[in-house]
């Protein structure tokens, strides 16, 4: 990712209470990331950032749309995307992410970077499975194919028995006899 100040909030001239921010996400903010996941999209976030002399506490609410392509069709789409995230950002004596949602910074940190941050939140909330609009209401062909096990190691009619010993190195079952 390019490195753009317009992201990025000056934590060192904030006065310690509640400050909000909005920012419209567009294909601007998209190019500006590596990536394939979200190619353009209209989003906006509104941030709340509460700033205490030990903490601050980010709030993000975001809506909007980004494009997509379908799983099934490969046909472009406009997906909606809706999440609400907060991170948490600690003083500490070195910047580090603790946590997915926790950083610690040093006291003298000036800027705090939130592209990436609502890129990732963005992401997040998008589904596993896209689909176009036209296929999400039709039924699947096959409901019971997602519980249907694929790979097992054990036999209809296996004893529990038979499973401690199968497939075992006999030099590990000469440990056995040890206890």
């Amino acid at each position: 990712m390019k490195k753009d100040s317009q992201y990025d909030i000056n934590i060192a001239k904030l006065a310690d209470k509640t400050h909000h921010f909005a920012f419209d996400l567009d294909k601007a903010f998209f190019e500006q990331f590596d990536q394939q996941l979200i190619p353009d999209g209209q989003v906006h976030a509104d941030v709340t950032l509460t700033k205490t002399d030990r903490l601050i506490t980010v709030d993000f609410d975001l809506h909007g749309t980004v494009r997509q392509i379908c799983d099934r069709s490969l046909d472009e789409y406009d997906q909606e995307v809706e999440a609400q995230e907060q991170l948490l950002v600690r003083f500490g004596d070195q910047n580090l992410e603790l946590d997915d949602n926790v950083l610690q910074i040093t006291p003298d940190t000036q800027t705090l970077p939130l592209a990436q941050h609502l890129f990732d939140y963005i992401g997040l909330s998008l589904p596993m499975k896209k689909l176009h609009p036209r296929f999400q209401d039709e039924p699947d062909e096959n409901p019971e194919a997602d519980a249907k096990l694929i790979f097992t190691t054990r036999q209809e009619g296996e004893d529990d028995e038979d499973d401690d010993n199968d497939g075992i190195d006999p030099r590990w079952n000469a440990l056995r006899n040890l206890n």
